[in-house]
């Protein structure tokens, strides 16, 4: 039994589908699949319809046969590997599930495996020669873009969906979870959209079950593919098996690298290896094969080898632990896994280990090598600090793609490693698909669809000087036209930027923008050229009924609202969840652009458009360095909350930053001032002992005041005869701590900080307000003992040369 239906109905079924159109159908992919194997391209099916047996029973149908021309044709020496992904909480995709099981499964010459969307991280990594993603209950673009690149040159992506011409009208689990209270119904958008782009690729096959219709060939004409024989180096210290692990010679390459690079002693150097490249090309598995030769080789030197691998989740780096392994079986080297979550965190052998950690703790480690994958992801002071602790380093990250090498990495981060004398850099791109074959069909759809290869516009001399003479506008977007065949090629410049501005892109954010219903997108144009420089995604936030509010503050959790969340929890004060206005999602300016009042201009904008709306307010939330809170408080925006700890991934702390736009609203942040200054202030020498000082600084001169609290800090008479004889030089400070604690405290909450020298300022915030030991205060800020305790003796004198 398949379900309730037996096989002889099930065959009924599809006998009401088997006509000419699908003999038709099935006869030309067939005889494509020789231009496919030959030209080393995939090619992607597209099965639709309503009726689960029909979908289950022709897609089992369509496997099964161009396995078997892929089996007689020698391009399978075993079995073929079959992997099946679906939805198992939905009735119909279990039928699916069953039918394609029941089918496949007893050939003995598959391989076949079905998972669920949670657990599919698994197969990354692997090459399987057909990959089944049942897309009818959901199509997540993190889930596409993920899996589509498993599947080999000569193999088949086949996706489940249902009648395209109403797919889009149906609800997803994607789409659903876009809601937010006051906006119930999101978008449809992205499914019409990426239902264009089947019909628009070549190497696309699509059949509806519902019509029998053969709606689309993908035939494409073969290819001769000529690569060339794999050259491993007659020279090496490294040993055969491990060069014999690669599959491209770029891999190969890769690792000689490390031979030649990372293996020798860097003495007082830095050694930092850097490996880009597109998806699809390998370069997380070369690292693994690699950091197996750097370990034999480091162990003949030293009794242990220890290797710390990042990345922003343990899943971007299960592809190199895979690797890893392999090589490690390959040289007979005897190791355990230790597992968590479903990924493989650490490769421990008895004198080696390769440990996954999160970014920011890496810092704290001792270990020989650090490597850093998808590196484009992590902040770039983050990255400086990784670089300037450890001698040898490697950072692998994509050239195209959410992953993709951001602005902050290519101009902040290897600029800096390029001008250091005591670093030794090496780039390496790669370019050669492991899988398939450059200008595979189905590579070339996914990176149109996902906008993977987005890049904004080139800007020309003219450009420049159009935006300086202020010739650009202010531009709202319908993602309706952003998403249609006219706007499209500004969709891909505004995407560009945004890639390009900031880190931890992902393909579901090119979904929210499409169908969430209240997010909405802003613009910078030339009006001479029409290009894009700058460009802002908002989310409508706020305006909540008072139900929803007391289950916010009691510890509740509801779609979107960060801004109105964080501000009800912290403040406790219920109106902060009622009024409504523009949280801030991205805000980007072009790179060659940057620096000329384009992200201003957007900003400024952007509030006049709030305001007239009748909005409360206008916010953001963001990782925080001195440069990004330089921006926003220059540009009228007040701090209001920091998070109590720092971000795994980045190891920032998130701040919010408001601007009122009504009465109210500036009463309501006024009182959020004062008490976001305080609790900040009081909070320095237990939460935020290790925030930046330089940039406690800048809040507290720009922004964040409570004189009235400031008022409340005394000092004892015998408090102030102390600290004069601290200021004469006849005390130190351990012996006066307490007194200089109450003056800096008094100083900064009253806006002292504005009279005094900044890095007189900085040590002293350090010092006195955080706790910082001496010896750390010297390796931050890169100053002299001497020059740090007389920095803080005069700093004490300035501030009681004018208070009371």
């Amino acid at each position: 039994m398949v379900g309730k239906t037996s096989i002889n109905e099930l065959r009924k079924k599809l006998r009401e589908v088997v006509g000419d159109d699908y003999r038709r159908f099935t006869k030309k992919l067939i005889a494509d699949a020789r231009n496919a194997l030959i030209s080393k391209e995939r090619r992607l099916v597209v099965i639709s319809g309503d009726d689960p047996y029909k979908v289950g029973g022709i897609a089992a149908d369509v496997v099964r046969k161009y396995v078997s021309k892929l089996l007689r044709s020698g391009f399978i020496k075993q079995r073929a590997s079959i992997v099946h992904v679906f939805h198992d909480e939905f009735p119909d995709g279990r039928i699916r599930a069953r039918i394609l099981k029941n089918v496949l499964s007893r050939d003995r010459s598959v391989d076949f495996q079905q998972s669920v969307y949670e657990v599919s991280q698994k197969f990354l990594g692997t090459t399987v020669d057909v990959l089944i993603l049942d897309l009818c209950n959901d199509l997540k673009p993190n889930d596409v873009g993920r899996l589509l690149g498993i599947v080999k040159g000569g193999g088949i992506v086949v996706l489940l969906t249902p009648p395209l011409r109403v797919w889009n009208d149906r609800d997803t689990i994607f789409r659903t979870n876009l809601a937010v209270p006051n906006h119930p119904h999101p978008r449809k958008v992205f499914i019409k959209y990426f239902v264009r782009k089947l019909h628009e690729h070549d190497g696309i096959y699509i059949f509806d079950t519902d019509t029998g219709k053969f709606l689309k060939s993908g035939y494409r004409r073969k290819k001769d593919v000529k690569r060339k024989p794999l050259k491993i180096p007659e020279r090496r210290v490294f040993p055969k098996e491990i060069y014999e692990m690669a599959l491209t010679q770029d891999q190969i390459n890769v690792i000689k690298l490390f031979e030649d690079h990372l293996v020798p002693n860097p003495g007082r150097k830095h050694i930092a290896i850097v490996i880009v490249a597109d998806r699809g090309r390998g370069k997380s598995c070369a690292v693994g094969i690699s950091l197996v030769g750097f370990i034999q080789e480091l162990l003949k030197v030293k009794n242990r080898v220890r290797i710390a691998v990042t990345a922003a989740e343990p899943l971007s780096i299960q592809s190199l632990m895979r690797l890893a392994e392999k090589t490690l079986d390959a040289l007979g080297m005897k190791y355990r896994e230790v597992v968590k979550g479903g990924n493989v965190i650490e490769v421990k052998g008895e004198r080696f280990s390769i440990e996954y950690w999160e970014p920011y703790t890496v810092l704290r480690l001792g270990v020989d090598v650090v490597v850093v994958d998808e590196a484009a992801g992590i902040p770039v002071p983050l990255l400086h600090r990784i670089w300037r602790k450890f001698r040898r380093t490697v950072y692998s990250t994509t050239v195209h793609g959410y992953e993709g090498a951001g602005r902050g990495f290519q101009v902040k981060f290897l600029k800096k490693l390029k001008e250091s004398k005591k670093t030794k850099l090496l780039i390496y791109e790669m370019e050669e698909p492991i899988r398939y074959s450059q200008g595979d069909p189905v590579e070339d759809f996914l990176f149109d669809v996902l906008k993977l290869s987005a890049e904004p516009q080139e800007l020309t001399d003219e450009d420049i000087e159009d935006i300086k003479r202020g010739d650009f506008e202010y531009v709202k977007y319908d993602p309706e036209y952003l998403f249609s065949l006219e706007g499209e090629k500004e969709l891909s410049s505004l995407f560009g930027i945004y890639v390009l501005a900031h880190y931890r892109n992902e393909p579901d954010d090119l979904g929210r923008i499409a169908d969430a219903p209240h997010h909405s997108i802003r613009a910078v144009k030339l009006r001479r050229s029409g290009k894009i420089v700058g460009a802002a995604q908002l989310a409508e936030e706020g305006g909540l009924p008072d139900d929803v509010i007391d289950e916010l503050l009691q510890g509740g959790r509801i779609p979107g609202n960060i801004i109105p969340d964080r501000l009800l929890k912290h403040l406790r004060v219920r109106d902060f969840g009622r009024g409504i206005g523009w949280r801030i999602v991205r805000i980007a300016v072009h790179i060659d652009a940057q620096g000329l009042g384009i992200g201003s201009y957007l900003l400024k904008e952007i509030v006049n458009e709030a305001a007239r709306r009748g909005y409360d307010w206008v916010g953001a939330g963001f990782g925080v360095s001195k440069e990004l809170m330089s921006f926003w408080v220059k540009n009228g925006f007040y701090p209001v909350h920091l998070s109590p700890e720092r971000n795994r991934v980045s190891g920032e702390y998130t701040s919010i930053v408001v601007k009122p736009l009504t009465g109210d609203w500036e009463r309501l942040i006024s009182k959020a001032i004062e008490e976001f200054s305080v609790k900040l202030v009081e909070s320095l020498h237990s939460v935020y002992w290790d925030f930046e000082p330089d940039v406690i600084y800048l809040l507290f001169r720009e922004a964040l005041k409570n004189s009235e609290y400031a008022s409340l800090l005394r000092l004892s008479e015998i408090q102030e005869e102390r600290l004069k004889a601290y200021v004469e030089g006849i005390m130190t400070y351990e012996s006066v701590a307490d007194a200089v604690n109450i003056v800096l405290k008094k100083a900064v909450l009253s806006g002292g900080l504005r009279e005094v020298d900044e890095k007189e300022a900085v040590i002293g915030i350090a010092r006195a307000l955080q706790g910082r030991l001496w010896d750390a205060i010297y390796e931050e800020l890169r100053i002299s003992k001497g020059k740090a305790v007389s920095a803080l003796r005069k700093l004490v004198g300035r501030i009681l040369g004018y208070s009371d």
